[in-house]
């Protein structure tokens, strides 16, 4: 018995049947084939390249008291001089994490981070944790920016800034460009 539609689309397989030329894949299995291609495609571009150590991106680096003090500045050990202990220029977020400013630079010192890379460091105190950091730099308005220079002063600014406002900021004080 003939079907009506053999004549008009040669290559369909009818269910049950074998196909009339072997050479040829049935349309489904050619759809599951390509389908099958596209997703081994876009799973190894969206896996990206694997990362070496070379790779690594700078980020903001989160500091507890205890390592303030060793990286920083001990003002315990020295509590009427300023002696930096870092050994490239950073700059210190006083920051919380309910604060709305403080969450929209959040991600400015992230690219800001990546951006500069290993010529600066970039710190994140949390002053609900840390609030006795937050006592002796006199932290009472966040976001607060402490920009620290490898040699000098160190230098507050308070509130949000842009980044243009803070690359402006790191360029000046921290790297004297």
């Amino acid at each position: 018995m003939s079907h009506c539609f053999d004549n008009d689309f040669p290559n369909f397989v009818h269910p049950g049947r074998k196909p009339r030329d072997n050479r040829m894949l049935p349309k489904n299995n050619l759809m599951k084939t390509l389908t099958s291609l596209v997703i081994v495609v876009f799973m190894l571009t969206a896996c990206g390249r694997s990362h070496t150590k070379n790779d690594t991106v700078m980020k903001p680096i989160e500091l507890t008291k205890s390592e303030f003090l060793q990286k920083v500045v001990n003002y315990e050990t020295t509590p009427n001089e300023w002696k930096y202990l870092g050994e490239k220029p950073a700059l210190i977020d006083f920051y919380a994490t309910w604060c709305g400013p403080c969450k929209m630079v959040a991600p400015i010192l992230d690219e800001l981070a990546a951006e500069y890379g290993d010529s600066i460091v970039i710190y994140k105190i949390n002053t609900e944790k840390e609030s006795e950091l937050a006592a002796v730099f006199g932290i009472r308005s966040i976001p607060s920016l402490l920009f620290v220079p490898k040699d000098g002063k160190p230098q507050m600014i308070q509130g949000a800034m842009g980044k243009a406002d803070l690359k402006q900021a790191i360029d000046q004080i921290l790297l004297n460009r």
